[in-house]
């Protein structure tokens, strides 16, 4: 048995919680992907001669005979596909990875895992971040930090209109993502949602739902999966949360870890700290972690 609760909790927990207190919305997922999954589990299956690891990531590898490269695609039940959180996987990892389930459906599985008695094979799907409870992750949060002797930064701050007018007080970035309409804090007559969260000013900024829609986002991190990094602009669709449908988008590569995503049309609470991913059809071009929008 490995035992990597240590490294999960500095290398997933830890930054998940620290980009919550920083104003951003993280994806703890793909994090454990990329620090655990597809880095430490591999180089365990090295240290005891395995050729191969195998996941229940719904997602598939193909090899691209003309360019050599190995290629990224969604799962063949668009339903589970998981693509969107394995970005971050590089060539050799995909050359030495296979997902047995992205060409099966979720029913099919199910009716494996039944007939060789598994005791999994009625076990609800997972919805949620895996260590935190019902979505409750400001609870999360300030329980971790308390366990630790720590405790979530009193910054109360305004909670203000696109326009400056200040409409209340809050009590912690933390307590907010973009796009959030329930538990605001405050009465309006009229629907309003959170439009960003300012760090430096430790403002959380309020509008209507016109007012979160972006046409441009910048992304660091940038892994391109199934092509080179690209010297031209390309075109493809883009998914900005896990259940977004992919938004036709002009993506611009402007060094190795950036790129600017120029999309055909606003996008809807374009969130810090999410991921953008970038796809033509099924294939997965890359993707990188959204640090603004406009």
């Amino acid at each position: 048995m490995v035992n990597h609760q240590e490294r999960f909790e500095r290398d997933v927990i830890r930054p998940f919680v620290d980009e919550y207190l920083a104003g951003r919305t993280p994806i703890p997922c793909t994090l454990c992907n990329n620090q655990l999954k597809f880095d430490a589990l591999l180089t365990t299956a090295r240290q005891i001669g395995a050729e191969r690891l195998a996941t229940g990531h719904y997602a598939r590898i193909r090899r691209n005979d003309v360019t050599g490269r190995m290629m990224l695609l969604c799962a063949a039940d668009d339903t589970k596909d998981q693509s969107y959180f394995l970005y971050g996987l590089t060539q050799e990892q995909m050359a030495r990875t296979v997902f047995p389930l992205g060409e099966m459906g979720k029913q099919r599985v199910r009716e494996m895992a039944r007939e060789a008695a598994l005791p999994v094979a009625e076990k609800p799907d997972s919805q949620e971040i895996c260590f935190v409870s019902a979505g409750h992750y400001v609870q999360f949060i300030e329980s971790y930090l308390a366990e630790r002797g720590e405790s979530a930064p009193e910054e109360h701050g305004e909670v203000v209109t696109t326009s400056g007018e200040v409409i209340g007080r809050h009590q912690g970035l933390h307590r907010f993502t973009v796009g959030q309409r329930k538990g605001l804090g405050f009465a309006a007559a009229r629907a309003m949602y959170v439009v960003a969260l300012e760090r430096e000013t430790n403002r959380v900024v309020v509008g209507e739902d016109a007012e979160l829609r972006r046409a441009t986002c910048a992304v660091r991190g940038v892994n391109w999966v199934s092509i080179a990094a690209p010297s031209e602009p390309v075109r493809g669709a883009v998914k900005i949360r896990h259940r977004h449908e992919p938004a036709a988008a002009t993506i611009e590569s402007i060094d190795a870890a950036t790129a600017r995503v120029r999309f055909d049309e606003a996008q809807r609470a374009i969130t810090p700290g999410q991921a953008a991913v970038f796809y033509d059809g099924d294939v997965v071009l890359g993707g990188g972690t959204i640090v603004s929008s406009e």
